[in-house]
């Protein structure tokens, strides 16, 4: 039987590169968006040429009643979920100093990014101890993808940082939580990577990444994230739960 990964927002951007990487690898798939079924036909078409089964579900994560949903869908369909993917994030709607941001916009940001994330890991964690209990041979992992963001300071978008920084701890606490029963949790956190969500600020990095900003001169692709996601989710780093692997082209090493 093969393995299951779900990952959430799945369809395009990171989440397709790591979608991708993840069917390159083997793996069947469940792929969550928001957008209609429709809207996504041709990334599931171009999925399932690699041969695996993948399915869509479409949920907001930051509904319960989407969450259960979700997961009952995934086991109706494949019985067994191995790996959860939480990469579903949005960005603030209107980037506001902190002095001037608004409880709207800051709920909005940790409802999708954060409140969602946390407690979809918990139902999927409860669910992979289940597995475990019925059979010792169950391999599974959670894969949060965060963003230097949780480190570095961006005070025009502080409800976005705090999502991520509270990703990196919720890494650590389910990690903790999870070890008992063999389940690793990992953290990927990425840099500058060539999105849709970042689009709207390409002329802005291309200047700053000729400057040296990066050690690597270029930006990241969904593609470098994805590898490094494929290689935790195969079981290549079993020993190394709770830590964060960095995919931010050296953007974050201290210089002078």
């Amino acid at each position: 039987m093969k393995r299951v990964a779900l990952i959430t927002g799945g369809s395009r951007g990171i989440g397709f590169g790591i979608a991708e990487q993840l069917a390159r690898n083997g793996f069947d798939l469940a792929i969550n968006g928001m957008r209609p079924e429709e809207d996504v036909a041709d990334t599931i078409k171009k999925l399932k040429e690699y041969g695996n089964d993948v399915i869509y579900c479409r949920a907001n994560i930051a509904s319960a009643a989407d969450r259960e949903n979700m997961i009952l869908q995934i086991e109706e369909h494949y019985e067994t979920l191995h790996v959860l993917v939480n990469n579903a994030g949005i960005a603030p709607k209107e980037r506001k100093d902190i002095l001037e941001a608004t409880e709207e916009s800051f709920n909005h940001v940790i409802s999708t990014n954060l409140k969602g994330p946390y407690f979809l890991t918990q139902m999927v964690a409860n669910r992979m101890i289940g597995y475990k209990k019925q059979n010792n041979a169950f391999k599974g992992c959670i894969i949060n993808i965060s963003s230097i963001s949780a480190t570095v300071a961006s005070v025009n978008r502080g409800e976005y940082c705090i999502s991520k920084a509270g990703i990196s701890m919720s890494t650590q606490l389910f990690a903790v939580r999870l070890g008992e029963f063999d389940i690793p949790v990992y953290e990927v956190r990425p840099g500058i990577i060539s999105t849709d969500m970042t689009s709207g600020v390409t002329e802005k990095y291309n200047k700053l990444i000729e400057e040296g900003l990066c050690v690597q001169k270029r930006w990241g692709l969904p593609e470098d994230v994805g590898k490094v996601s494929a290689s935790l989710a195969n079981g290549d780093f079993m020993y190394s739960t709770g830590q964060v692997i960095m995919v931010d082209g050296g953007l974050t090493i201290q210089r002078l």
